[in-house]
């Protein structure tokens, strides 16, 4: 395995063309006052597998593509969002 970082995240946009939108939730503690701290972070990441709003993707640090793209969709771990939801009216 190489030193890349991976993240998991759920997309959260999918409108653009080979883009989408992925928020990566980070729990941690806070090194002096032991407070639970929540942030989240919205990277753009390059899309070759259709991702769909709501996934939770796994996503690779690589080389940048664009100005702002320095991630790429390596798996898609589950699927959500508006599959589920057109799936249950039926």
């Amino acid at each position: 395995m190489n030193g890349r970082r991976r993240m998991t995240g759920i997309v959260k946009s999918n409108k653009m063309m080979k883009t989408v939108v992925v928020e990566v939730e980070r729990t941690y503690r806070h090194p002096l006052y032991g407070k639970v701290v929540h942030t989240n972070m919205r990277v753009k990441a390059h899309d070759l597998l259709a991702c769909q709003e709501g996934d939770e993707v796994q996503i690779v640090e690589t080389r940048p593509l664009s100005r702002e793209k320095r991630w790429v969709v390596e798996t898609i771990v589950k699927r959500g969002g508006q599959a589920l939801l057109a799936g249950e009216g039926v």
